[in-house]
């Protein structure tokens, strides 16, 4: 705090806001296209952004890496693959030598990659076919490791199950299932999943005392 005004809550709101810039735009009543990012990380999560979409807080710079890039001119390059009926959009974050790169932010170097990461690079390699790409992780402290991917049939096939999924239950308008993960603990829909009606009853020490007599 200096003088009469909270910096760090500048410093947020500035976050927020090229964080909203920078976020894929979704017609949510486009349910014909589905955006990679949507069916990679929770469907459940996913269906919120589209039919009750909160915004999400972001915790620092950092977490604007990966968006930050794909609007620049530089490199980043948005695709189209068609599954019959259904089109899918993903964005490769950058295509460099024939090779698909994609960063990610992290509070800490992953020994091994992420699972939601890899489908959604090993998707991008299908949309603008290609057969390798890099995964890259960076740190708020400039901290960096990378991994490889050669293209997998069955990975996309899998990517394929939960496209038709999730447009199943946007027809449906049905809520997806719980895909537990450790992400749900910073997810914005935490408790429409977990805590559905919160309680402010106080306990005291004669109560806690009692019960385990």
């Amino acid at each position: 705090m200096l003088g009469d005004r909270d910096y760090r809550q500048l410093i947020k709101s500035a976050i927020d806001s090229i964080g909203r810039e920078i976020e894929p735009k979704i017609d949510s009543n486009d349910i014909k296209t589905i955006h990679l990012h949507e069916v990679v990380q929770c469907l459940r999560r996913s269906y919120f952004d589209r039919v009750e979409p909160k915004q999400v807080e972001r915790r620092g710079f950092n977490d604007l890496v990966s968006g930050l890039l794909r609007n620049m001119k530089y490199g980043s390059k948005s695709g189209e693959f068609k599954m019959e009926d259904i089109g899918l959009k993903g964005q490769a974050d950058m295509i460099v030598d024939d090779a698909v790169i994609i960063f990610r932010s992290a509070n800490g170097l992953p020994e091994n990659p992420i699972a939601r990461d890899l489908l959604y690079l090993n998707t991008c390699l299908w949309i603008f076919d290609k057969m390798d790409g890099i995964l890259i992780y960076i740190t708020g402290d400039r901290q960096e490791t990378s991994f490889t991917l050669s293209r997998s049939k069955k990975m996309f096939e899998e990517v394929a199950r939960r496209i038709r999924i999730f447009n199943d239950l946007l027809k449906e308008k049905k809520v997806p299932i719980l895909e537990p993960s450790d992400e749900c603990s910073n997810c914005q829909y935490y408790e429409k999943c977990y805590l559905p009606q919160k309680t402010s009853q106080t306990i005291s020490l004669g109560q806690l005392v009692g019960f385990n007599k």
